[in-house]
């Protein structure tokens, strides 16, 4: 899966699960602060990742993640080795 493949699948994914416009997924905006998240959609997003691509997150991935471009980077990641 290329990384463009990526960006387009997780920005689907999460404008359908926080109802917002994908255009606001900017790769410098901040992640967390964008979809307005807490713990428990937190927990939403490591479950629709697992669905979506088959890799199964932890809390300690999201240590560095501020931005949407982090998030796009540990998915390319842990996707593509």
């Amino acid at each position: 899966m290329t990384k463009e493949e990526i960006i387009a699948k997780v920005n689907q994914v999460l404008a359908e699960e926080f109802e917002m416009d994908e255009a606001l997924f900017l790769p410098d905006a901040l992640l967390k602060e964008t979809l307005g998240m807490d713990s428990l959609d937190l927990v939403d997003v490591v479950v629709l990742i697992d669905q979506n691509f088959g890799v199964t997150l932890n809390g300690s991935d999201f240590i560095d993640i501020k931005t949407f471009a982090d998030f796009y980077q540990l998915l390319d990641t842990k996707i593509n080795g």
